[in-house]
């Protein structure tokens, strides 16, 4: 992001991205905890936010690891419910009809990501800049968050990954390494990850259109 404050931290409208975020889940009825998860110069900071913001279901701020993954097997240690939404914190315009839609496949078939079709031709280039293929465009789709498992799934999951020294580049890449099939669910073009400063002015203008609709 270029800053010097953590871009979970940085403020959209009145609120920080992670405010936004957490508040989606906060008022979903069917979401009953949260864990977030932050480094561990960070806890004293989130606890405070949770409380200043009234923030009611989380039941943990945890420390994360040196890798994502790391972090989601902290996160993970405390929590005991059968099914489990992952989620970047920074990733504030996930809306209500997403987590509903995710909880329901998920409970039919154990794992299940939102996506979103890619609009763009992808190149595959090699090291020296020269184009190697052109992938079919119709199978490809570029993954968001949140990604929902059966809590029990993603552990063991995790845990194959941790003795295998395997990084994945998401959970759902580790649940695919046990042969379980991942459904899609369908995403939004607006449910961005604000990664670069681009995206902030992106974020302000998909608030603005949203008003209070999450």
């Amino acid at each position: 992001m270029g800053t010097k404050e953590s871009k979970q931290f940085l403020p959209l409208g009145d609120k920080p991205v992670l405010i936004h975020t957490l508040m989606v889940f906060e008022t979903h009825p069917e979401v009953d905890e949260i864990v977030v998860v932050v480094g561990a110069e960070e806890v004293q900071r989130v606890e405070e936010m949770v409380a200043q913001y009234g923030l009611e279901k989380i039941s943990a701020v945890a420390i994360g690891g040196q890798e994502r993954q790391d972090s989601v097997r902290s996160g993970l240690e405390h929590l005991q419910t059968e099914w489990v939404l992952v989620h970047d914190a920074a990733r504030p315009f996930v809306t209500h009809g997403h987590i509903t839609e995710l909880l329901k496949v998920v409970r039919l078939h154990g794992a299940a990501i939102l996506a979103v079709p890619v609009k763009d031709t992808i190149k595959q280039v090699d090291p020296a800049g020269i184009v190697e293929r052109t992938p079919d465009r119709q199978s490809l789709w570029a993954v968001q968050t949140p990604q929902a498992f059966r809590r029990s799934l993603l552990v063991q999951a995790h845990q194959r990954a941790l003795e295998q020294g395997m990084t994945g580049t998401d959970d759902a890449m580790l649940v695919e390494e046990l042969g379980i099939d991942v459904r899609v669910v369908m995403g939004d073009y607006q449910n961005i990850k604000l990664t670069t400063p681009e995206d902030l002015a992106i974020a302000e203008a998909i608030r603005k259109m949203r008003g209070t609709e999450r």
